[in-house]
C-alpha cells in the first residue's frame, strides 16, 4: 500500500482506555479488560514499543497484529486449543481469561537473532550448550539448525526481563509439571511446523517464533496472546535465503525497525527524551506492517471505512460489554 493512501486513511489508536469496561490493565501494546464472567477483552493499540518505552503510534499496527493472529489461530485450531471466543472489532479479540504459565516458549529453526537470549548471540560468544541443547561447531550466521529446537525463557511479568531456561531448570523450579512440559513442547512443535508449511506457500521462511500458553479453569493448556505475527515471529523471504546466506548476508525480512533505528541513531533511547519522529518514517513502518499481513496471510488488508476515530468505532462494537 502506498504512502499517500496511508496518509489519507491513517487514524491512530495510541490508547484504548474505556472507563465503562472493568478491570483495566494496560500492557506495552495492548489494553486488557477482565469481565466478571471469565472473559477477557484484548484491544491491540497502535503503540510501538522499544527500549522499554513507547516511541510512537503506527497507523493500523493494532489491526494488523489482531488480524494476522486471527488468521493463524484459525489455521491451527485443529492442533491446539486457543483462547479466542470472538472478534467484535478489527482491533479486538474476546478470549478466555487464563492463568498464564511462567514459561515463554520460543521455537527456532535457524541460527539467528540479535538479542542477548538469541542462539546466534550466545553461539558467537562461544557457547555451544544452551537451553538444554548442544549445537555443533562450525555453524554460520543464519544457517539452518540440524532440527527445530525450543529455547524457553522465564516469562517476565511487570516489566522484568526474560531469562534463558533449560527443560531441567523448568522442572526443578516447578514452573510447569512434567506432563505440562511434554504437552507444551508437542503443541509448540506442531504449531511451528504448520506455520512453516503455510509460510512456505506464501514465499516465506518462518525462522523463529514465540508462544504464550495458559491454563483454563479445568487445567487444560490453551494458546494465548498472539501467534506468528510480525511482532512475535521472524520471517525471511525464501527467494533471498540461499544467495544471501552464501554471501554471508542476512536474508530479506520485513524490516519494521525504521523508527527504532532512527531513534537509536539520535539519542540514548533508554535515558534521553525521544526527538520528534518524522511522519514519513511512521507511515513507512505502517506500510511494512500491512505488507507483512498481506504476504503472510495471502489476504488483502482492508482499510476501515467507518467514520469517527478508531476508539469511537471500538466503543460502538463493545457496547454490549459496557457497565451501566
Amino acid at each position: 500500500m502506498d504512502i499517500e493512501t496511508l496518509r489519507r486513511a491513517a487514524k491512530l489508536l495510541p490508547d484504548a482506555t474505556i472507563a465503562e469496561l472493568p478491570n483495566h490493565y494496560s500492557g506495552k501494546v495492548r489494553d486488557n479488560y477482565d469481565l466478571p464472567d471469565g472473559r477477557r477483552i484484548i484491544i491491540a493499540t497502535d503503540r510501538l514499543s522499544a527500549f522499554d518505552r513507547i516511541l510512537c503510534a503506527v497507523p493500523f499496527k493494532g489491526q494488523v497484529l489482531t488480524q494476522t493472529a486471527r488468521f493463524w489461530f484459525e489455521q491451527t485450531a485443529d492442533l491446539c486449543p486457543n483462547h479466542v471466543l470472538s472478534y467484535p472489532d478489527p482491533n479486538v479479540v474476546v478470549g478466555q481469561r487464563l492463568d498464564i504459565l511462567p514459561v515463554e516458549i520460543v521455537v527456532r529453526d535457524y541460527l539467528a537473532g540479535s538479542t542477548g537470549t538469541s542462539v546466534l548471540t550466545l553461539y558467537k560468544a562461544g557457547q555451544r550448550q544452551m537451553y538444554g541443547h548442544t549445537l555443533p561447531d562450525g555453524l554460520r550466521d543464519n544457517q539452518r539448525l540440524p532440527q527445530p529446537i525450543i529455547t524457553p525463557t522465564s516469562k517476565a511479568f511487570h516489566g522484568g526481563h526474560d531469562a534463558p531456561l533449560t527443560p531441567a531448570e523448568i522442572l526443578e523450579q516447578n514452573l510447569v509439571t512434567p506432563v505440562q512440559w511434554e504437552q507444551l513442547s508437542a503443541y509448540a512443535f506442531a504449531l511451528f511446523a504448520r506455520g512453516q508449511q503455510i509460510a512456505a506457500r506464501n514465499g516465506l521462511i518462518l525462522v523463529d517464533t514465540k508462544y504464550e500458553f495458559g491454563t483454563d479453569a479445568a487445567g487444560r493448556i490453551i494458546l494465548a496472546d498472539e501467534i506468528h505475527t510480525p511482532d512475535s515471529s521472524r520471517y525471511w523471504r525464501a527467494s533471498s535465503y540461499q544467495p544471501r546466506f552464501e554471501a554471508s548476508e542476512r536474508p530479506e525480512s520485513f524490516d519494521k525497525d525504521f523508527v527504532r533505528n532512527w531513534v537509536a541513531a539520535r539519542c540514548d533511547p533508554y535515558h534521553d527524551d525521544i526527538p520528534e519522529i518524522p511522519e514519513e518514517l511512521i507511515l513507512a513502518t505502517a506500510a511494512v506492517y500491512i505488507e507483512a499481513f498481506e504476504t503472510i496471510t495471502g489476504q488483502s488488508f482492508t482499510l476501515p471505512e467507518e467514520p469517527g476515530t478508531v476508539l469511537q468505532r471500538i466503543r460502538g462494537h463493545l457496547a454490549e460489554f459496557m457497565r451501566g
